[in-house]
This record gives C-alpha cells, structure tokens and sequence, in this order.
C-alpha cells in the first residue's frame, strides 16, 4: 500500500500496520488493490480520507477510529466515482465487517480453522 502521512497515516505498533479486527486489514487491501488497478489514482483515495478525519476532528464527541474513517473514505470515492452502487457499497461494508478471522486466505489443508488446535 502506498505510505499515507499526517493526518492520514495509519496506526502502527512496531512499524507495521496494526488492525485491530480482520476487517481492517481487509479494507486496506482492497483499497490499494482497488488503486493499483487503476479504479482511481491513491492520492484522490488519501485526499478522501483526509477530508473524512478532518470531519471528524470537527466533531469532538465521538470516539476516533481510524479504519471507520478509513472505510468510510474508500467507500465515499467508490460513490463518487461510481465505481459501486450505494447498495452495494453498504451491503459490502456490513460483509467486511462480518468475515470470521482466518478467513483471508483460501487454499487446501486439512485443518479446521472454526476451532483453535489442542
């Protein structure tokens, strides 16, 4: 993923990303895969999440989050840029947020990934 800066950096905890839920690292995988193919160019996304933190700064009650501004930002240039429907935007926001752990990655074995192992 290209480097955000300022107000648009992410969370780091020992200079990797830190995600707190599965659901963040997903979006931010899609957001740079959605940029590298060309969907739009990363700085129209940064520049989308710099107006959705600078929002929220405005609004000093509610509790920051950066991966909500984050998701909100990606989905807010797929609109504009009517890359997604709004529905479909929504349905695809609320299906991110849902996805169980470990179930980023597909591939053949023999373990179940439901239950931790013994």
């Amino acid at each position: 993923m290209p480097e955000l800066e300022g107000i648009a950096a992410p969370p780091l905890l020992n200079g990797e990303l830190d995600f707190e839920a599965p659901w963040q690292g997903r979006v931010s995988v899609i957001a740079s895969a959605l940029s590298d193919a060309g969907c739009f160019p990363w700085a129209d996304f940064q520049s989308s999440l710099i107006r959705t933190i600078a929002a929220h700064e405005a609004k000093t009650d509610q509790p920051y989050r950066y991966y909500d501004h984050f998701l909100e930002a990606l989905l807010s240039l797929l609109a504009q840029k009517q890359i997604v429907g709004e529905g479909e935007l929504q349905s695809l926001a609320e299906m991110l947020k849902q996805l169980p752990p470990g179930r980023d990655h597909a591939h053949d074995h023999d373990h179940d990934h439901d239950h931790p192992a013994h």
